[in-house]
C-alpha cells in the first residue's frame, strides 16, 4: 500500500512526520530520512493494530483548494 506522509522540523529541529489517513500515526526523527524511516514503520504497526480491533484501515482524505 502506498501511503501521502507530511514532514516538518519543529521549533527544536526534530523532524515530525504523520500519516493523515491513519489517526494518531505521527513519528519523528533526527533527520529527515531517519523520520521517514520511523513513519514507514509506525504506518505498519498502526494497520495492524486497526486490523486486529476491527477497525477502519484508514480513513478518507480529500485534497480541496483554498483561495490565498
Amino acid at each position: 500500500m502506498k501511503f501521502m506522509i507530511t514532514i516538518d522540523r519543529d521549533e527544536d529541529g526534530v523532524w515530525i512526520t504523520e500519516c493523515p489517513s491513519i489517526p494518531g500515526c505521527i513519528s519523528q526523527g533526527d533527520t529527515k530520512e531517519e523520520a521517514t524511516a520511523n513513519i514507514i514503520e509506525a504506518i505498519g504497526l498502526c494497520l495492524e493494530v486497526r486490523a486486529e480491533r476491527g477497525m477502519a484501515l484508514t480513513i478518507e482524505t480529500l485534497q480541496v483548494e483554498v483561495a490565498a
